[in-house]
């Protein structure tokens, strides 16, 4: 099994993705086989990191993930590869509201050191206190080595160095400012990798920053191997009911799995966990007016950005179709976010245009008047999904939903266990939320 690192930053905006993609695409072309993971529930980043490594990057949440459950997936992950590489999420110490699930949690849970990516714009001698107070805040998170990052010159490298030489952590690179290695954006975060033009160019341009500018030997020295079991110390969430590789059951037994631009927000664990319980997986676009197989006995939307592609999908008549059969023969259908969306009967865009949607649940759900959710979710169901009662997930949309004669899916608390309305619709095997479910409780 491999050795790990984690990626992290003081804060967000620090230069961290940037600094992951380059150090996952000069790793592959030195021939060492980087495993790709991203700290908490982002989809988008999971698949720009996976594009850049040439290999799928997986998610490992310390809020919604239970320690057993964490290091089973990262240990899995980093099989047969030469490193285990994983970006974190915010500051190093940034969590949910209840102070848990940071990447530093994560740090504790793996037994991996942090390489600290630090932002030194409009930064002097004063990095060198920022550094320290980061490096000594926990006992159990290892600050291994460090990045510095948007250096202005030369002097102001000599001054930087000078002053983090008193704390003893080694400086791995110093990277002069590069206002061209910037990723797209939209309201849900970054753009899709296949969205953005010259996404191959962007990512080689990283390459070399970080060929010319990082130690990649004194890198790979530092990182450490995962801890496989034993409880973590520090402020982390307790070990819980979950065993080590367990995960959430199959939706049935061959599921019919929506895949596009339009629904490509999917977590790969499920994937392997279902695989790994004998389900059989089909995929569809119903951007290319697909039905889902036939013979399949579940179907799955997940979230995306169906918003976008709102004509289209309402002109995708043999998917909406082969949705209505599905149903008509009692399989389980089931949509998350964006899937949930295009299971009601109208999606009205962001130019206040309605698109027809399947019309299997009594929902609308209109962007036009966009309002920011997110949060983590602690969900409670009594549904016909084959899962526990109890489970973990994300929400985070701008739409808003209008829905009538229906149950609701979950029972929704907040990560400070305030809570939430009722979420989502159930309709016999027919249901959905903005909900993301992560992992069982």
């Amino acid at each position: 099994m491999a050795n790990g690192l984690i990626v992290a930053a003081p804060r967000s905006g620090s230069g961290k993705t940037t600094l992951t993609l380059g150090l996952l695409a000069a790793l592959r072309r030195r021939g060492i086989d980087a495993a790709p993971a991203k700290t908490g529930p982002d989809y988008i980043d999971t698949a720009i990191l996976g594009r850049a490594a040439g290999r799928v990057a997986i998610n490992l949440d310390p809020w919604a993930m239970a320690p057993a459950r964490l290091r089973a997936l990262a240990a899995t992950h980093a099989d047969a590869v030469d490193l285990l590489l994983v970006e974190g999420v915010m500051g190093l110490f940034d969590g949910a509201a209840d102070g848990t699930g940071s990447t530093g949690d994560l740090g504790a849970i793996l037994g991996l050191p942090v390489i600290l990516v630090v932002d030194a714009e409009r930064q002097g001698q004063s990095i060198a206190p920022l550094v320290a107070g980061f490096a000594g805040w926990r006992p159990d998170v290892r600050i291994a080595g460090l990045v510095v990052n948007r250096v202005a010159s030369a002097r102001h490298e000599t001054m930087l160095r000078a002053a983090l030489a008193q704390t003893g952590i080694p400086v791995l690179g110093v990277i002069p400012r590069r206002d061209t290695l910037t990723m797209p954006d939209r309201h849900l975060g970054l753009v899709l990798p296949g969205e953005i033009s010259g996404f191959d160019a962007l990512v080689a341009a990283a390459s070399e920053m970080v060929s010319d500018f990082v130690d990649l030997n004194l890198l790979l020295a530092l990182s450490a191997p995962l801890i496989r079991r034993g409880a973590p110390t520090g402020r982390v969430a307790p070990e819980g009911r979950l065993r080590a590789g367990e995960g959430l059951a199959p939706l049935g037994q061959r599921i019919a799995i929506a895949r596009d631009d339009a629904f490509a927000f999917l977590y790969p664990h499920w994937l392997s966990d279902w695989r790994g319980q004998g389900a059989e997986l089909s995929f569809f676009s119903p951007l290319a007016d697909e039905a889902p197989e036939p013979s399949a006995d579940a179907v799955f939307l997940p979230g995306g950005y169906p918003e976008l592609h709102g004509a289209r999908l309402a002109a995708a008549s043999a998917f909406k179709a082969g949705l209505f059969r599905a149903q008509q023969r009692g399989a389980l259908i089931y949509g998350e976010c964006g899937g949930f969306m295009v299971l009601g009967e109208t999606l009205t865009d962001k130019t206040g245009t309605p698109h027809r949607m399947a019309g299997l649940l009594p929902v609308a759900t209109r962007i036009d008047r966009p309002r920011r959710t997110l949060g983590y979710r602690r969900l409670v169901h009594n549904s016909p999904l084959p899962w526990p009662q109890r489970l973990n997930g994300h929400e985070f949309h701008y739409s808003s939903v209008k829905q009538t004669r229906t149950t609701p899916l979950f029972a929704a608390t907040d990560a400070l266990g305030e809570h939430l309305p009722p979420m989502g619709a159930v309709d016999g095997r027919v249901m959905g939320s903005y909900a993301h479910v992560i992992d069982v409780a």
